[in-house]
């Protein structure tokens, strides 16, 4: 396969799964922080992949590709494709990691975009997501694929895995506000795959019928613009119950920023961050003064971003 291109810089942004309920089928991407991946061809040995990796969040993350969620997309691509020039990669690492904002989403996302673009693949965005979902072994042990298509599409997306893929993206209320809240803690090594496993093994019929009642809720509120009807579904009674000793300081912040004026607050993707939803920018800075404040209850310090829905995936440059 050829290619003018000698190399290609893309960027995803974060993203927040579960939004309550939703777990493991809804996603929302942020524009908070961001991942940049370029892949250039390389005259070094065929077939190699050399990942290098910088950044603000860049310390603990693998550089070997069998272990780097941008390797791990870049060497199934170059697999299924059939390519077999070596590639030097270079992640530039923005999102935290580890904190539930999809870091590792992120960087396979970018990673599978600029793959697409250098080799003129032109594939639908659901297919990238497919591939994306490759990198996410490398923290959470398995694929999922809640983060990654919200990096790639943006927005508000539900995933459905079978029979086959499937992904619908909706456009998110335009005064959606979210206040996420990053605790300053140490994180354990794969976090989201030791946070999996306290997740319960079997459930009541009673609590997967409020849980489906609320996701529908969710999906209505996106569907029909309204941040308030949004809210009212989240509210999730099976995973973060599960999850909540695992966040510090979690019934504080949550309290607090409800009392401070937030609509809703969950457990951002696996935490430990916690996310609220605002509708407008009004109280968001006592948001997240309120939330700050909670962590600090508990003995934490923390940082707070006011952001928005994301817009996707993009090339940033090619030479």
């Amino acid at each position: 396969m050829k290619s003018e291109m000698l190399s290609c810089t893309a960027a995803a942004q974060c993203s927040t799964a579960n939004l309550g309920p939703g777990f493991d089928v809804f996603g929302l991407g942020l524009d908070a922080f961001e991942d940049l991946v370029t892949i250039t061809r390389s005259s070094n040995k065929l077939g190699e992949i050399n990942v290098r990796i910088s950044g603000e969040h860049c310390e603990r993350i693998p550089c070997r590709t069998s272990d780097n969620s941008a390797g791990l997309v870049i060497k199934k691509m170059s697999k299924d494709f059939y390519i077999d020039y070596s590639l030097d990669v270079d992640v530039i690492k923005r999102v935290p990691t580890g904190f539930g904002l999809g870091s590792s989403a992120a960087s396979a996302a970018a990673a599978a975009i600029a793959f697409d673009k250098l080799f003129n693949l032109n594939l639908q965005k659901t297919k990238l997501v497919e591939f994306s979902a490759e990198g996410e072994i490398a923290s959470a042990g398995i694929k999922h694929y809640d983060n990654v298509a919200a990096s790639i599409f943006g927005g508000f997306v539900i995933v459905k895995k079978l029979p086959k893929l499937e992904v619908i993206n909706v456009e998110p209320p335009r005064d959606l506000v979210l206040v996420v809240a990053v605790p300053i803690i140490t994180i354990p090594e794969r976090k989201t795959e030791v946070s999996r496993r306290v997740l319960p093994t079997e459930v009541s019929l009673e609590n997967v019928v409020h849980n489906v009642a609320n996701a529908s809720i969710v999906v209505a509120g996106f569907v029909l613009q309204d941040i308030e009807i949004i809210a009212k579904g989240i509210d999730d009674i099976i995973v973060e119950p599960a999850r909540m000793h695992l966040v510090p300081g979690y019934r504080e912040v949550k309290k607090n920023a409800v009392g401070a004026g937030a609509l809703a607050v969950t457990i951002s993707g696996a935490g430990p961050s916690m996310i609220s939803f605002l509708k407008g920018e009004k109280v968001a800075k006592s948001v997240a003064k309120a939330m700050e404040a909670g962590y600090k209850d508990a003995g934490i310090q923390c940082r707070t971003i006011i952001c928005h829905p994301s817009h996707g995936s993009r090339i940033i440059d090619i030479k």
